[in-house]
């Protein structure tokens, strides 16, 4: 957390700050059938209105909005700063192995955490500053956390130990698990804005955080088996909190931060998928994170932005479903359908009937619940929307022979049901879509798959039938389209089961 100068600061700012906002609320009157609005509040005790007119409610509204949010902040601040006066600095307490953090927000203090350094794991939950700020999913009950839950959100931050080469990057690094690289890099991300403070350390959010600071290498390049350069290792990398099972690193290029990602053997297809999936949703209108491809050692690689800013934040579907239980008689579908708009956010139908198509026509096998979201901003908590699709790469065959390709049952389908043909009755409608505008899709995937680098990993008869089986899902689609007795169909029939990421190890021939 804060030093003490920086607390005293902060806390002078934010108190000056709201000074200069109104204070209290507005109200609302109807009469004679028109809504009237007046500005209420206390003045050295005595209560204060005056009318509001329609040209200056939007203003007034948004200050009285702030100064809420200052005061919510400055709360937090207060209470952490008593509580921090009350505790050692020397990080003795519970032994050497235990790490005594501060869970932030940003800026806000939530809550108090213990960590055990061995393992990497929360073991206590103490104080909670800010319960609304808590992860989404992570349920409080009679002011206490569910440390559980805590610990699933926190161990979904790490690196997968099923990642590609992870094994050798432990090995280099000298640790046991990648769930303690995370408080070596403070937990740190670049997909939202939590982070622990440990006690004593004086940190601060705009010092540290990889939206504004520069970041280490070392991480990615070891991750990217590189091995061990130098020493000491500098673990200040977002690299700590990738997901995935792919290779990939997070690198500052003109000044932005974009991921690079690789693919898998034999035809390390993936990036390649990534840029023709951009394409096709590009032409359809979907929003989309944009890929572009990079060649390194003759192995090509994805490169996309940081679609999240330092101002929002990406809750995965995973998360948003953990807001309540799923009952039993209730699809997945309609599941994420309640909990999304039980929290408010906007678009999620549509947003889905442009996923399921998408993974439709791509034959996508890994839209886990975990590879789309929604995103919010980090400060007032309110939702944007579904974020932009991304993650599509792993589609198109990428990792089947040609006779595989060919037989539908070996194309795995999530996140919702488990075969294609059954997640689009899901879709409510396929009026959006402009089939004209995927008329040349089969030149387009020859196009992105024959590129001179891309030879050494398919030939053409791979890179003709790819480009033909999508052109018939695209037919195919348009007929259902066409079909005026189509209606959509929710029900528990063909449900996914588990919702993981696929596994691009090595498979044993049988």
């Amino acid at each position: 957390m804060n030093s003490s100068i920086e607390q005293i600061n902060r806390i002078n700012e934010l108190t000056n700050e709201i000074e200069k906002l109104p204070k209290g609320y507005i109200s609302t009157k109807i009469i004679s059938g028109k809504t009237y609005f007046y500005h209420q509040w206390s003045e050295n005790g005595s209560k204060k209105s005056r009318y509001v007119r329609d040209d200056e409610l939007k203003e007034l509204s948004e200050l009285i909005e702030k100064r809420r949010q200052l005061q919510e902040e400055l709360r937090s601040l207060k209470q952490f700063a008593l509580t921090s006066l009350k505790k050692s600095h020397s990080n003795e307490k519970g032994g050497a192995n235990k790490m005594e953090c501060m869970l932030m927000h940003k800026r806000i203090p939530v809550a108090e955490v213990e960590i055990d350094r061995d393992s990497g794991m929360i073991q206590k939950i103490g104080t909670i500053y800010n319960a609304v700020h808590l992860p989404v999913g992570v349920p409080v009950r009679h002011g206490i956390a569910d440390r559980s839950a805590l610990n699933e959100w926190w161990a979904d931050r790490s690196i997968p130990a099923s990642r590609s080469g992870v094994r050798e990057a432990l090995e280099a690094l000298n640790m046991s698990n990648t769930k303690s690289l995370l408080t070596r890099c403070y937990a740190l991300s670049l997909s939202d804005q939590y982070w622990i403070c440990p006690d004593g350390t004086g940190l601060t959010w705009d010092s540290i955080n990889f939206f504004s600071n520069a970041f280490s290498d070392d991480i990615g390049d070891i991750l990217f088996g590189a091995g061990r350069k130098k020493d000491p290792l500098d673990f200040s990398s977002p690299d700590s909190t990738s997901d995935g099972n792919l290779k990939k690193r997070w690198k500052i290029i003109d000044g932005k931060r974009c991921l690079i990602k690789g693919g898998s053997n034999p035809y390390r297809q993936q990036p390649l998928n990534e840029v023709i999936a951009t394409e096709i949703m590009n032409r359809l209108g979907i929003p989309c994170v944009p890929y572009s491809i990079i060649w390194n050692k003759g192995a090509p690689y994805s490169v996309c932005e940081d679609f999240v800013s330092e101002r929002t934040e990406l809750v995965p579907a995973w998360r948003i479903i953990k807001i309540e239980k799923q009952s039993n008689s209730v699809s997945l579908y309609q599941h994420f359908l309640n909990c999304a708009d039980k929290l408010g956010i906007p678009g999620v139908r549509q947003f889905l009937d442009e996923m399921i198509v998408l993974d439709y026509i791509i034959a996508n096998e890994d839209r886990h619940l975990n590879n789309f979201g929604a995103l919010r901003d980090a400060e007032t908590l309110e939702w944007i929307g579904m974020a932009p699709i991304y993650d599509s790469g792993s589609s198109l065959g990428y990792d089947k022979t040609v006779p595989l390709m060919l037989d539908k049952s070996e194309t795995v389908c999530k996140p919702f049901k488990r075969h294609h043909d059954e997640q689009l009755k899901l879709v409510s409608s396929f009026d959006w879509i402009d089939f004209d505008a995927l008329a040349d899709v089969r030149n387009l995937i020859v196009n992105v798959l024959s590129e001179k680098n891309a030879t050494a990993y398919m030939d053409e008869s791979r890179i003709k039938m790819i480009a033909d089986l999508t052109y018939r899902r695209v037919r195919n689609l348009e007929m259902l389209a066409m079909s005026s007795g189509r209606v959509q169909v929710i029900d528990n029939d063909d449900e996914v089961g588990n919702n993981i990421a696929a596994d691009y190890g090595p498979k044993m021939s049988m």
